[in-house]
């Protein structure tokens, strides 16, 4: 299906130069003298190779449709990642170079929706939010107001973030997927 550039949007597969693109990032440049164009970072979904592309707004690409299932996260195996379809319980394997900083939010049976074009498996969308804990936390630094001022914190899984000055080193909290920020203190 052909659409407009400035359509795109991250999770979309697109159809470039005969090769498959899973699209990852985009960015809308106006520049003050001449039209907009877009910048869209996109990986090869068999190779996993990113490459950057630029288009005007009124450029048209080739918008692949995609399906999507449910699946199950079962295990990691280096850098393969394997994963059961909830439906048919068929399992199949995603490298981490098609995962991505995704990898690093995978849980043990955790259930994540499965893109698929042509019937393969090329991305995965995680849950909004995922639970993990805190492993180094800095100290608070005195005279900081809790309202407005955040702190560095290492995650369970190699992450970094910013939590509130109360976190500290142990306690679960809530962090959101697509941007690493800090949501909530978890409940027990």
């Amino acid at each position: 299906m052909k659409i407009n550039a400035n359509m795109i949007r991250p999770g979309f597969v697109l159809d470039h130069g005969g090769k498959q693109f899973s699209v990852t990032k985009i960015q809308l440049i106006t520049p003050g003298k001449g039209g907009a164009f877009i910048t869209v970072e996109m990986r090869d979904v068999r190779t996993g190779i990113k490459t950057n592309e630029r288009w005007r707004t009124a450029d048209t690409v080739e918008k692949l449709e995609t399906a999507q299932r449910e699946a199950q996260f079962l295990y990691a195996e280096g850098d393969v990642y394997t994963f059961m379809d909830n439906g048919t319980f068929d399992q199949f394997t995603l490298t981490g170079d098609i995962l991505g900083e995704q990898a690093g939010f995978l849980q043990s049976n955790m259930v994540v929706t499965v893109d698929l074009v042509e019937n393969s498996p090329i991305s995965i969308q995680l849950p909004a939010t995922v639970t993990l804990a805190v492993t180094e936390a800095a100290p608070v630094v005195r005279g900081q107001t809790a309202a407005s001022s955040y702190k560095p914190a290492v995650l369970e899984n190699g992450m970094r973030t910013m939590v509130p000055p109360h976190i500290e080193t142990g306690t679960r909290v809530v962090i959101n997927t697509t941007d690493l920020s800090y949501v909530e203190r978890a409940k027990n």
